[in-house]
């Protein structure tokens, strides 16, 4: 009787949705998913028109908690139910159906299309953090949503990067983030001393000859700090060591010079994340 029940509410829920079932790209409410790449979804030129792409439904709910809106959902026929009643199209398919649209397999079933956000100033941003993380051309999008992840649980206040990073907003980004990139205030800087003028003193992560290792009492002092990390190859630039307060490095074994970026940032977030004594 339960199983009867059950069965009647999803039915009863399914119809009162807007379900859309599709069999070709043509339709250009469909364009998102099929044809617009990063950079046209992003739409610089009109940016109030942006869209980004959210895969999975874990992540697709925890956009939605935090207030993103949603466009559209497209999903494998067998998920329909999983998805809440925005009150947007649902459009539907067969799992080849949709690797065809796509051109990539969903590997968790189900995308959205939501609209971009728009972006706090950096001052906003900065005004009540005292931990925050800065990405400096940082353009791997797996590397972007595991910095973004690693400093949400790692004590970071909030998340700033330069306008040569990954959109945070990627697809890939996104789900790698755990949906994390919803959670932390974040936004682009485009003038290192805007950090020194909110009050905070500039960590940069480098190998350099005025490196001092990250567990170092003077960087445990400081009230606000900006932890930089640079690019996956070549690291930061001189002008942003020389700006730096601070060049600090992770000590390491077994004639290992470094760690990928997504991995230093952890580490460099455990340990710098935590507040000084008396100010947590």
């Amino acid at each position: 009787m339960y199983d009867i029940i059950r069965n009647i509410v999803i039915y009863l829920y399914l119809c009162s949705m807007n379900i859309i079932h599709i069999d070709n790209i043509a339709a250009e409410a469909l364009a998102p998913y099929a044809r617009l790449t990063e950079a046209q979804l992003l739409n610089r030129l009109h940016p109030e028109e942006g869209l980004f792409i959210c895969e999975s439904m874990k992540v697709i709910r925890v956009a939605l908690e935090r207030g993103m809106q949603p466009v559209s959902f497209l999903c494998e026929e067998k998920f329909v139910d999983t998805i809440p009643d925005c009150g947007v199209p649902i459009y539907t398919a067969g799992r080849e159906v949709l690797k065809g649209l796509t051109g990539y397999e969903l590997s968790r079933g189900v995308l959205c299309a939501m609209r971009r956000p728009k972006l706090p100033a950096v001052g906003e941003v900065l005004q009540r953090a005292r931990r925050v993380a800065v990405v400096d051309s940082v353009v791997n999008s797996e590397n972007t949503g595991a910095i973004f992840r690693a400093a949400a649980s790692l004590g970071m206040d909030a998340v700033l990067l330069t306008r040569t990073c990954c959109d945070p907003l990627n697809r890939r980004a996104c789900r790698v983030s755990m949906g994390t990139v919803f959670q932390l205030p974040w936004t682009f800087l485009d003038n290192y001393m805007q950090l020194k003028d909110n009050g905070f003193s500039v960590v940069a992560l480098a190998l350099t000859d005025r490196s001092v290792p990250i567990d170092a009492p003077c960087l445990k002092a400081l009230d606000r700090m900006a932890i930089v990390m640079g690019t996956e190859g070549d690291g930061l630039s001189d002008n942003v060591l020389r700006m730096a307060d601070y060049v600090a490095r992770i000590p390491m074994q077994r004639g290992v010079d470094s760690l990928n970026v997504a991995a230093a940032a952890a580490v460099a977030f455990w340990e710098l994340g935590r507040q000084p004594a008396g100010q947590e």
